[in-house]
């Protein structure tokens, strides 16, 4: 497999991560977003990722203010992983914080990962009670006091990243990534500038929802309506109304076929044009609830798509995401 290097770093993971915002064990920040899932559960989803090829692993402090780090440590300790052949991701809550708390929390976040050292620490979002500018000189303290390797953001727009990198580089360091919402069915960085300057700053895009939270897996466009009473709250998401599956069902009967081609799913298909489309500077943290789905996300790594295909899907999923 080939590893991509996140922002140019010496930080080198699998094109696919795991998300682990599942993990949150009905706790904490939209913890009960995802249904709580039993130990032995998520124990079978990280080692069927880790024997798929991942490598990473994308956490929170706010999914479930630490559970999430403490399973998931505790998982691949279990299964006998060392930190040395994993990384681990995680992020700083900002609200209603100010910068001050970056350094003053890292203890816990430390404490949770379980002796797994932090590889990427990312701002989780923007709003904050302090500039971008000090957040920047917070994370710059971590990583030269070595309680972090790489710093990173999540969902900052153009500008906000744009700030973010600058200090930094007056800090001597370089920000690696951006993690935001990039799919088939929402392509707006790719519009909104944060896809272009993320390529002239050489950040590395972290795509999460890279199916829509299920919706590219083709599976709610021939659902039964008690399929959608299962899935919570995000049956009232915009891309689960009746009139955006329809929408969208063209793109989804051309994922069928060309997974048809492949042997592989729609789902498979849909995280390898992430992959190709703008090559190496995007990699993706799908998230998984069964231990099949992250057996079929990790298998997205062995798909090659033709030029053709990679060029018709993106027709297919303009018209879909207008």
């Amino acid at each position: 497999m080939n590893l991509r290097s996140i922002g140019g770093s010496a930080l080198r993971v699998s094109p696919v991560g795991l998300g682990c915002w599942q993990f949150s064990r009905g706790k904490g920040l939209g913890g009960s977003y995802w249904p709580p899932l039993p130990d032995r559960v998520t124990a079978e989803i990280v080692r069927r990722s880790l024997e798929g090829g991942i490598n990473w692993f994308d956490t929170a402090e706010a999914y479930g203010w630490g559970a999430s780090e403490e399973i998931l440590t505790e998982t691949l300790t279990m299964l006998g992983r060392t930190p040395a052949e994993v990384s681990i991701a995680t992020k700083w809550w900002p609200f209603p914080r100010t910068a001050r708390s970056i350094t003053g929390t890292i203890g816990k976040r430390k404490a949770a990962l379980n002796g797994f050292p932090i590889s990427l620490y990312q701002v989780h979002q923007p709003l904050s009670f302090s500039a971008v500018e000090r957040e920047m000189d917070g994370m710059a303290a971590l990583a030269r006091s070595g309680d972090i390797r790489f710093i990173g953001v999540s969902n900052f727009n153009e500008k906000r990243m744009r700030r973010a990198a600058a200090r930094l580089r007056s800090n001597g360091l370089t920000l690696v990534s951006n993690q935001v919402r990039y799919n088939l069915l929402d392509r707006g960085i790719e519009s909104n500038g944060i896809l272009d300057a993320a390529g002239e700053l050489g950040i590395t895009i972290i795509a999460y929802s890279p199916l829509a939270q299920g919706v590219l897996t083709g599976r709610f466009h021939t659902a039964a309506p008690a399929d959608y009473r299962a899935i919570g709250i995000r049956r009232f998401l915009k891309d689960f109304r009746g009139s955006s599956l329809e929408k969208s069902r063209p793109l989804i009967i051309l994922l069928d076929e060309i997974a048809a081609r492949h042997g592989a799913t729609c789902a498979q298909v849909a995280l390898a044009w992430l992959l190709a489309y703008r090559g190496e500077m995007v990699v993706v943290i799908p998230g998984a609830t069964r231990p099949a789905q992250a057996e079929e996300n990790a298998g997205a790594m062995n798909l090659t798509l033709s030029a053709d295909e990679i060029d018709a899907i993106d027709r297919e999923s303009r018209k879909a995401s207008l």
